[in-house]
């Protein structure tokens, strides 16, 4: 998949993700609930892309290692990114499960992008 269109499929994916779980479990207003989603994800994607597809030419074993690795530390990094940028408590579990459920849907769909030949849109 293109790295645009990759990028088009995780924000259109996580954005509304983040946002829902940000203004219900967060109480955080709607627009700053969506910018936020959209930044961390501005601020993460490109390099999760850009160090993934360091692995493509190697083995199996060493792309999906490089893939989980990364995946891990998105989820950990938009976690810790959405605290200032959404307003939230400096504690509590809301932006850990709201960037893992997000970061674990956008891997979804990117990976059934892919299975269903959807990849080339």
């Amino acid at each position: 998949m293109p790295y645009p269109s990759a990028l088009a499929l995780t924000l259109l994916v996580e954005a509304p993700l983040y946002t829902v779980a940000l203004v219900r479990a967060g109480g955080v207003r709607p627009a700053r609930a969506a910018t936020a989603a959209v930044l961390v994800n501005l601020a993460t994607h490109p390099l999760l892309w850009w160090s993934v597809s360091r692995c493509t030419g190697g083995t199996a074993a060493a792309y999906w290692t490089a893939f989980a690795v990364g995946e891990a530390t998105v989820c950990a990094a938009e976690a810790a990114l959405l605290r200032p940028l959404a307003g939230l408590r400096l504690r509590g579990p809301l932006p850990w499960a709201a960037a893992g459920t997000a970061n674990a849907a956008s891997m979804l769909a990117g990976l059934l992008a892919g299975l269903l030949g959807a990849a080339r849109w």
